[in-house]
């Protein structure tokens, strides 16, 4: 007897090819959502709330909470088992009583322990029992399209979770003390007033950057401080309380190296710091550099990245003429910069 024969007519394809594609599309949501939610549930309860009072400043648009008292607040997020925790400047800056929500309810009094404006970054501590930290990734892994996660509580709506991507690399934001952020972590995932000092992670959990800043009407434009940045100011600000550094004057930008010119004059690294702009009368500016001039060495030191500039340029370099390597036009110069010290504000 034969086998009865099955007629596959175009229809009976197309909604095979839709069911196959619904399906597909449905995983491929499954794995989203299942990324989202491993990495909210990790960096969960290392996530706190920061509520601050400080001398108000101009009383008519201030809320007050006693005479003359403005509070605000943001978030931050445990670093520490022993209960150091990061924030931005901005949120703890010239704050007279800090007081910090862990997710589970529990409140502590929190002191400042130091921060940095320059870089929008701070420390602030408490005493607490059984603190689970955030663990701290690598930002200079990332890269541009990958799944980026940023929790904290905007508008005192704690532990809201937003996603997205991360939509650009190598940025530069000016901080409040005016001076230029470098290597900042451009986002689309929804940022609002609360939500600074919060982590933006990867779909693991890992932090890469502390959320800082919005920009206004524009939606999609959200920014954090790199990760790798944060960890040598924190490690700075709870040693000194403070940072110290040189300064030479140039807003910068990583850049790779073409291969050629790599090989040509021996180079330690593929990538280097563009140089955006040298401020006017500036130790750059003084010492002739230009926009486009790419630095890939400080005192005899490899610049591979803005952060390796900035982590060369330490107090103790102040005054000192130093030897700085840069190309232009595909020609390798060598001058002498005479760093001065940064004034915070």
């Amino acid at each position: 007897m034969k086998p009865a024969l099955h007629l596959v007519t175009a229809d009976s394809m197309a909604t095979h090819r839709a069911k196959a594609s619904w399906e597909y599309d449905n995983q491929l949501l499954d794995a989203y959502s299942a990324a989202v939610t491993q990495a909210a549930e990790k960096i969960g309860s290392a996530v706190v709330n920061i509520e601050i009072q400080k001398a108000a400043t101009n009383p008519s648009s201030a809320r007050f909470r006693g005479p003359n008292q403005l509070r605000g607040s943001g978030s931050g997020f445990i670093f520490t088992p022993d209960g150091f925790i990061l924030t931005n400047s901005h949120v703890v800056h010239h704050a007279g009583k800090i007081e910090v929500a862990l997710s589970d309810g529990q409140r502590f009094g929190a002191w400042l322990v130091g921060d940095d404006p320059d870089t929008d970054l701070a420390v602030v501590r408490i005493d607490a029992p059984n603190l689970t930290a955030a663990e701290l990734g690598d930002s200079n892994s990332i890269r541009v399209g990958q799944l980026a996660v940023a929790v904290g509580n905007p508008y005192g709506f704690q532990c809201t979770v937003t996603a997205g991507v991360v939509s650009a690399l190598g940025r530069s934001l000016r901080s409040n003390s005016g001076r230029l952020i470098d290597n900042v972590i451009q986002t689309d995932a929804a940022l609002n007033p609360g939500n600074s000092g919060g982590p933006l992670v990867t779909s693991t959990g890992k932090v890469i950057g502390v959320n800082t800043a919005v920009i206004l009407p524009a939606q999609g434009l959200c920014f954090a401080i790199a990760i790798n940045t944060a960890k040598f100011v924190a490690g700075r600000l709870i040693r000194d309380g403070k940072i110290r550094r040189s300064y030479i004057g140039v807003a910068g930008q990583n850049v790779p190296l073409p291969r050629r010119m790599v090989r040509f004059y021996n180079l330690p690294s593929d990538s280097g710091v563009m140089v955006a702009t040298a401020e006017p009368d500036s130790p750059a500016e003084r010492a002739g550099l230009r926009e486009g001039d790419v630095i890939v060495s400080y005192g005899e030191q490899p610049v591979a990245a803005i952060d390796d500039l900035h982590r060369l340029l330490t107090a103790e370099q102040v005054g000192l003429a130093v030897p700085l390597t840069f190309l232009r036009r595909g020609e390798k110069i060598v001058v002498a910069i005479v760093p001065q010290e940064s004034k915070q504000r």
